[in-house]
């Protein structure tokens, strides 16, 4: 979102907050700060998402303060010409107000100077917990001034408290704006993934020599062509084993005709990420055990789909995924009935773990793990014990979390068949994942990332192109 054209979405945003922050309340967001990369180089800025959320600005070294009354402070980095020379053109504290709706703003360097007395007689000090590095020591540094002034009549801030639950809570369900933006990610990042597949095919088919940056290459180049501003996390192109490691980066090694390929890639737009993962045949063409496992997965995702919407919990489609994978596992011989029962015992057991070990979707948003709680927070006292099959360690269950429209996640399922006693050798070494981006709707969900196709037969014709 634009912060000049979208600015009464913050301001919306920021009253929000203040409504949240009780009788004498004020909170202080800060951004990202920049990292260096080596000498004298940084890591390309990104700002932090709980502060962008709030204001739309996406400069290093800005401050947010609100009050419960709603009243708005922002600083800045000061107009500078020389460093404009060389770091790009700043916003300014003068600009600031009308350009960001804030009711003023002032130079980041008088932030020490201006926060005591912005702290001074308030009950609740909020920041988010744990997010950024020395916070609390500024935190400290900013208390102990009206501290030293309690002989004068000041009032110092009695509790402090974490702003990341109130934010949370606010970014779990994404408006229509937020959802625009999703979509279009989603949608730049589908034809990303079909520029790889028919790479990975076009080059094969003409002898040359395929590696992992390669397709890699096609992700970022079709990210940036289409305005993205960045990948929203490191992409995944794995060849052959490589995709049975489930955090695997895009490496150099080669791209063999008759393996699998998975790539697990998404770009960021606009503050906003989208995350896709597809796994196709190298060449164009399944083998038979290949497609056996790919359409396992794939009828494991339909299921979690058909289990995604309002009213139901966010742990369903995993469910759903697991009982489809239990009994595709023992139907297609990676699990031996004779050891381990029926699919429900599979189930019971967590026998499937061996072939799929992660859970089937995350939240999605800012952040590709977008902040928000799992857990149903009307029933956070509800507390149920179980012992773990394959660990012994009691977890503690609480109720999943109930799905409402405008709640956005990934559906991930997958299978990752490593060698092994008594898994059959056709299996070896084949890594496959099938993720979407789904917006929860009021009837079931939006799929908003099937632009790159999902069916085997469908990859097949789009990699004969």
């Amino acid at each position: 979102m634009d912060s000049t054209t979208h600015t009464h979405l913050y301001a919306e945003r920021r009253a929000r907050v203040a409504a949240r922050l009780g009788a004498g309340g004020i909170a202080i967001v800060p951004t990202a700060l920049e990292r260096p990369r080596n000498r004298d180089t940084d890591f390309i800025y990104r700002h932090d998402s709980y502060f962008y959320y709030l204001t739309g600005f996406t400069e290093p070294s800005a401050w947010l303060v609100i009050t419960a009354e709603g009243h708005t402070t922002l600083f800045c980095q000061p107009k500078d010409l020389e460093r404009e020379i060389w770091d790009g053109i700043r916003l300014g504290p003068e600009a600031a107000p009308g350009h960001l709706g804030v009711n003023e703003s002032f130079s980041v360097a008088e932030l020490d100077q201006r926060l005591p007395r912005l702290l001074e007689n308030r009950q609740t000090l909020w920041y988010p917990f744990a997010t950024h590095e020395g916070l609390e020591s500024c935190v400290n540094g900013w208390l102990q001034p009206v501290r030293a002034r309690v002989r004068y009549g000041a009032l110092c801030p009695e509790s402090q408290r974490d702003l990341c639950g109130v934010l949370d809570e606010m970014r779990l369900v994404k408006d229509a704006f937020e959802q625009a933006t999703m979509r279009r990610a989603a949608q730049i990042s589908a034809r990303a993934h079909i520029r790889a597949m028919q790479r990975s095919a076009a080059m094969l088919r003409a002898g040359q020599d395929v590696r992992e940056y390669h397709l890699d290459a096609e992700l970022l180049h079709s990210f940036r062509e289409h305005g993205s501003q960045y990948p929203a996390y490191g992409s995944i192109v794995a060849a052959g084993a490589n995709a049975c490691v489930l955090h695997y980066r895009a490496d150099a090694a080669p791209i063999r005709d008759g393996e699998l390929v998975l790539i697990d890639a998404g770009c960021e737009l606009d503050g906003y990420a989208s995350d896709i993962t597809r796994t196709f045949p190298a060449n164009g063409r399944f083998t038979g055990p290949q497609r056996v496992l790919y359409d396992l997965v794939l009828a494991s995702q339909d299921a979690a789909v058909a289990a995604t919407k309002a009213g139901a919990r966010f742990v369903d489609p995993h469910e759903a995924t697991v009982a489809v994978l239990a009994q595709g596992l023992l139907d297609v011989g990676l699990l031996d009935r004779n050891k381990v029962g029926s699919a429900q015992d599979v189930i019971a057991n967590r026998s499937y773990f061996p072939f799929y070990m992660h859970r089937t979707g995350h939240w999605l948003g800012m952040d590709v793990h977008d902040c928000g709680s799992y857990v149903e927070p009307s029933e956070l006292g509800t507390v149920s014990e179980r012992r773990d099959p394959l660990s012994g360690e009691t977890i503690k269950d609480r109720p999943s979390r109930v799905l409402q429209p405008g709640m956005v996640l990934t559906i991930e399922p997958g299978l990752y068949v490593r060698p092994g006693e008594g898994v059959p050798e056709k299996f070896w070494n084949i890594g496959i994942r099938i993720e979407d981006d789904a917006i929860v709707t009021g009837s079931g969900c939006e799929l908003i990332s099937r632009d790159v196709p999902v069916k085997a037969d469908e990859i097949e014709a789009l990699m004969r192109a």
